[in-house]
């Protein structure tokens, strides 16, 4: 009998606050890899738009489960880098940014919006994401798409192991952030988020300088050239085999935001603080 009530207990707790939630994110967005000093440090200077909207379902005070989609603009530039040798590297590329994620999130004191009975918490959250970039790199006053390309010599006969990269991949998201409840429908909170990716080529920069030689054997005008090689210094020797990536083998991007988000579908729990001010409740008798 005890085993039973105590189940009767768990369950309505348990069942406490389910509730969905939908929101938007509103930031900053920023890239680590061969672009950022050689995967060295992350240039404030380099932070660019991010903006995300997501639908949430709150399985109780504790966990959650998130659809979201975020835009996120990255950059990198090689004259940012106090690295001579990198600074003469001189490549440089910006890339838009579209994720759609799935992630779960833990409050690390339990969140409870609904009768304030738990306002505020830190949280963590990961998942899975998949999302689409293009990197396109500057030469004078002109962008170009560099994957099509094959600036490392991805399209070249000679290399026959460099493949084109492709421009959906797989990531892990996680981070942290914090929540708090403003009203029983609207709280905001702060996001920082890493993108764990799977590819070394979100600034299309990631092994060797193929050298003019074989582009010139594969009949690849001079703009490959150029956009593979701009160092002033090397340009026009051949200098295939050296390094053009670091030894990192993947690079990341960053997502930093406010949220604003609004709970609906009334189960009950909202308005319960107010309602309760209006009547002394006691005992039940039976």
């Amino acid at each position: 009998m005890k085993q039973i009530l105590i189940i009767f207990y768990l369950v309505p707790l348990s069942l406490f606050g389910q509730h969905f939630e939908v929101g938007f994110l509103v930031g900053g967005s920023n890239y680590l890899g061969e672009l950022a000093s050689n995967s060295s440090q992350i240039y404030i200077k380099e932070t660019n738009l991010a903006a995300g909207a997501f639908a949430k379902y709150n399985i109780n005070h504790l966990f959650a489960l998130r659809l979201g989609f975020n835009y996120a603009g990255v950059s990198g530039n090689d004259a940012n880098s106090g690295n001579r040798a990198i600074i003469d590297r001189n490549l440089n590329f910006r890339s838009d940014i579209y994720e759609g994620s799935l992630m779960a999130e833990f409050n690390i004191l339990g969140y409870q919006p609904f009768n304030y009975t738990a306002t505020f918490s830190p949280y963590l959250f990961g998942g899975i994401s998949l999302f689409q970039f293009n990197p396109q790199g500057q030469l004078g006053d002109q962008l170009y798409d560099l994957q099509p390309l094959g600036t490392e010599g991805q399209n070249l006969a000679a290399l026959p192991d460099r493949t084109p990269y492709k421009l959906s991949q797989f990531a892990i998201p996680f981070g942290i952030g914090l929540k708090y409840t403003l009203t029983e429908t609207l709280n905001i909170g702060l996001e920082v988020g890493a993108r764990r990716l799977f590819t070394d080529y979100l600034d299309d920069v990631s092994l060797t300088y193929p050298g003019n030689a074989a582009f010139s054997a594969n009949g690849d005008p001079l703009l490959v050239m150029q956009l593979s090689d701009q160092n002033p210094i090397t340009f026009g020797t051949d200098i295939a085999g050296a390094a053009r990536g670091d030894n990192n083998a993947a690079d990341w991007y960053f997502i930093t935001g406010i949220t604003i988000s609004y709970n609906f579908l009334d189960n009950g729990l909202i308005g319960g603080r107010k309602r309760s001010k209006g009547s002394k409740m006691g005992c039940p008798t039976f």
